[in-house]
C-alpha cells in the first residue's frame, strides 16, 4: 500500500514562502522518483520538481518557472518529501500533488497554495 499526504498549503502574500511536506508511507524504490506537481484553475497538472526516491541517487530536476525559488527536498529517514517554496507569486497558485513515479505513478490528495496579491 502506498499513501502520500501533503500538508502546509495555504495563503501567502506576494514575495512569501511556504512550506510543503509530503508524508509517505508504503514501500518505494528507486525506480521511482519523488516529486510535486500542481493544477492551477483551468489549466493541466504541471511538473513542478523532482528528485530521486528516497535513499537513492540521482538527478534534482526543476521546472523553468520555480527554479531558484522552490526547492525540493527528502527527509530519507521519516520518509517525507519537502517543497520549500520562496518568492511565491500570484501565478503559484494552484493545488499542488505529491507524485511518487511520475505521472503513471501515485498521487497524494493535494494542497492548495494561494498566490495572493
Amino acid at each position: 500500500q502506498m499513501q502520500l499526504v501533503e500538508n502546509g498549503g495555504g495563503s501567502v502574500q506576494t514575495g512569501g514562502s511556504l512550506k510543503l511536506s509530503c508524508a509517505v508511507t508504503g514501500r518505494t524504490t528507486c525506480t521511482d522518483r519523488l516529486g510535486w506537481y500542481r493544477q492551477a484553475p483551468g489549466k493541466e497538472r504541471e511538473f513542478v520538481a523532482a528528485l530521486p526516491g528516497f535513499w537513492c541517487s540521482g538527478a534534482t530536476v526543476y521546472a523553468d518557472s520555480v527554479r531558484d525559488r522552490f526547492t525540493i527536498s527528502r527527509a530519507h529517514a521519516e520518509n517525507i518529501l519537502y517543497l520549500q517554496m520562496t518568492i511565491v507569486k500570484p501565478a503559484d497558485t494552484a493545488i499542488y500533488y505529491c507524485n511518487i513515479g511520475d505521472t503513471s505513478g501515485y498521487w497524494g490528495r493535494g494542497t492548495k497554495v494561494t498566490g495572493s496579491s
